[in-house]
């Protein structure tokens, strides 16, 4: 089976078929396998056998399916690999016997070490029969006239017979008649005398023997039958006696075989068992961009398409987007990862990265389609996971109203087709992030309205997936948490608003809050009870303005000359937080917030599928309550959905692929004149805007201090 590029599509092209099968019913079951979506990479197939190619089918690959996926899932489902049973049953010694493959073969060698020893001691007995009636008419040719004269003296061909049996011949003409060589074999069978006389055989053939044979010319080829048959005789006595001999015979026995029927192996022997495809080492493993529109619709794109680009600028075509279906999730993932999709009904379920479809201007493929959604269920957030056995690690989820739960990572190892529960959801509630915590970490929880509070995880009690959680933070009217991030002491926190501005802000190493356990605020059944968790007093301020009072009066305030502080103090969960970002008019409300380090990239995305990759470096890292800069520039009626980080290891991965991938590309093609192209829609194309857009947000920096 081979597998042809054709352009951006491929086909597998089948020209043999496994034993017993048949070509229509192998298309058939490939045919029934993809209407029942069991093979989802097929386009379409067709017999193209003929008398030059028996056999000949063609299957169509579809444009963003791998082939060698598609491949191996036919080898799993279909008949073109089969499983055909043996049973080595023999007689060994007249009793049937089941043997294995070495088993076997010994065994065929002992049958054929005693074919050939039988084979050998019938044509060692035939030449010396042979032998022996030779030597009779050498001898009566020795002493023609004697013999004529006998049997011309008796009456009848008996009397003649019996006569010549009483002839006496001399040992010396014996020796004459068949050669020293021949004399000696002779005297080894019959005993050293000084007569022999002829045997009963010898003489029927002397009776036998014809007046033509008389001749010289035939006495001579009866001495060279004589001399070669005792030849043979040697030849035989030491096949019998040698057994490597015989191993020769049965080795050039099989050669001959081999030469005359034998066919090329159309079939491979291994010691690797067959069983079911590991099809995820087929795929490279890759960092990928993973986007979910509004309406469902999700599709990936590796990372390295992107190439990054100064901040400020438009960025490339990700994605076809209509005006009514915006993108709502972007994540960056490794293609051997699984994705745990968290839904409006506070359900999970899983899938593997590789298994999405990739493509990138297409809408990609309804989600709907990959998993068994109802048809009021909406993804909600999304959360690659290599690993559900790590100890100590949880899953951390938030809502649109400020709940939190934490449940153990390896709760939602066993994958069901249906989904499992998740997170138990009050009426007008919706699941808004999902993050991995480990001990000792702490969240910070971002809203809408520009709000974070920062806690340590152990400030929320584990609980069972079927539960609601207990609160994270006290929002304002018309307030709600857009975002849950880990705080890293060594990382910044990129906040990022609607209309394309943003801004980072470090972390700052958190207090330790010592959580007593009898703690009522850990209680698990706080929120299901209607009763809230105490909030601490520097969090209860009614407005932004007290928020900023409270803040240039405390120690922030002393590290920055104008209030606003470089870092977020760790506070109790459920407090109302402190000041992010200011969400002014220009900013609008804030969209997503991510941990990020200097080495890192970003990937932006615009709700009208528009995405920008660009270096977190390019972003400069200023205080809290501040109005941020512009990091990527928006067209009219243009939106910025999401953005996510790409971690350095992975950008180094990326470039060492990619420039693997170019240096074979390059031993392969022609040399030819390449221009770079100018098009700001196209990967590594650079934007013309970073420089106005600098101008821009510096001033509008200089206006927030």
């Amino acid at each position: 089976m081979d597998i042809v590029e054709e352009g951006r599509k491929s086909k597998l092209i089948v020209r043999d078929i496994p034993f017993q099968q048949a070509r229509d019913r192998v298309v058939e079951k490939i045919a029934e396998l993809v209407r029942s979506d069991r093979i989802r990479g097929i386009s379409g197939i067709r017999d193209e056998s003929d008398l030059k190619e028996p056999v000949r089918l063609v299957i169509e690959i579809k444009q963003n399916s791998d082939p060698n996926v598609v491949l191996n899932q036919l080898f799993q489902y279909s008949p073109l690999q089969e499983t055909i049973s043996i049973i080595l049953l023999a007689l060994v010694d007249g009793k049937p016997r089941e043997l294995n493959l070495k088993e076997i073969l010994q065994e065929f060698i002992r049958h054929r070490v005693t074919v050939i020893r039988r084979r050998t001691q019938y044509l060692l007995g035939s030449a010396r029969k042979r032998k022996h009636v030779i030597e009779g008419l050498l001898l009566a040719l020795a002493d023609i006239d004697r013999i004529i004269a006998i049997i011309r003296a008796s009456r009848t061909q008996a009397e003649a017979k019996v006569n010549l049996m009483g002839v006496e011949c001399p040992a010396s003409m014996m020796q004459r008649a068949l050669g020293e060589r021949g004399f000696a074999d002779f005297q080894l069978e019959r005993g050293a005398s000084d007569v022999y006389k002829l045997t009963s055989v010898q003489t029927d053939s002397i009776l036998r023997m014809t007046l033509g044979q008389l001749a010289g010319l035939e006495q001579e080829k009866l001495g060279q039958e004589h001399a070669a048959i005792l030849e043979e005789i040697d030849g035989y006595r030491d096949i019998l006696g040698n057994p490597s001999r015989i191993y020769g015979i049965i080795r050039e026995d099989l050669v001959e075989i081999s030469r005359k029927y034998g066919t090329d192996r159309m079939t491979e022997i291994s010691d690797v068992e067959l069983g079911n495809y590991n099809m995820e080492d087929l795929i490279t493993e890759e960092s990928m961009v993973v986007t979910i529109s509004h309406q469902g619709y999700i599709k990936r794109l590796p990372a390295s398409i992107y190439k990054a680009q100064k901040r400020g600028g438009k960025g490339i075509t990700g994605l076809k987007a209509e005006e009514q279906d915006p993108v709502e999730h972007l994540f960056v993932a490794s293609t051997h990862a699984y994705l745990l999709f968290f839904t409006n009904q506070g359900k999970v379920y899983w899938q593997k990265v590789w298994e999405l479809p990739q493509s990138r201007e297409s809408k990609g493929r309804a989600i709907v389609n990959l998993l068994n959604l109802t048809p009021e269920e909406k993804i909600r957030d999304c959360v690659p996971v290599r690993d559900f056995n790590l100890p100590g690690h949880f899953l951390m989820m938030v809502t649109k109203k400020g709940i939190i739960k934490k449940t153990p990572l390896e709760a939602y190892s066993r994958p069901k087709k249906g989904g499992i529960i998740a997170i138990k959801l009050r009426e007008d509630e919706e699941l808004v992030d999902v993050v991995i915590t480990k001990p000792k970490d702490q969240i910070i929880l971002s809203t809408a309205g520009g709000m974070a509070i920062r806690f340590g995880q152990n400030d929320a009690r584990p609980m069972g997936r079927n539960t609601s959680g207990v609160k994270g933070i006290s929002l304002k009217k018309q307030d709600e948490v857009v975002g849950m991030v880990v705080a890293d002491p060594t990382a910044t926190l990129l906040t990022v608003c609607q209309n394309g501005y943003g801004k980072r802000t470090s972390f700052g190493p958190g207090d330790e809050l010592v959580i007593k356990e009898d703690d009522p605020s850990l209680d698990d059944d706080a929120i299901d009870s209607g009763a809230e968790s105490p909030e601490p007093a520097d969090a209860e301020l009614s407005d932004p303005e007290q928020v900023d009072s409270a803040e240039a009066s405390g120690d922030d305030a002393a590290n920055d000359d104008n209030g606003s502080s470089p870092r977020y103090r760790t506070q109790r969960r459920g407090g109302k937080g402190i000041i992010d970002i200011k969400t002014t008019k220009r900013n609008g409300p804030v969209v997503s917030t991510v941990a990020v380090y200097d080495n890192d990239e970003l990937i932006m995305m615009t709700s009208r599928g528009k995405i920008q990759r660009i270096a977190a470096n390019d972003i400069s890292v200023i205080g809290r309550n501040t109005q941020g800069v512009r990091i990527m520039s928006l067209d009219e009626n243009d939106t910025l959905a999401a953005v996510v980080r790409v971690p350095a290891a992975d950008i180094e991965a990326e470039a060492a692929r990619v420039e693997a991938e170019a240096r074979e590309q390059a031993s392969k093609a022609p040399p030819s004149s390449t221009s770079e192209s100018s098009n700001p829609d196209e990967p590594g194309a650079s934007s013309l805007e970073p420089e106005d857009s600098d101008i821009e947000n510096n001033a509008d920096n200089e206006s927030d201090e």
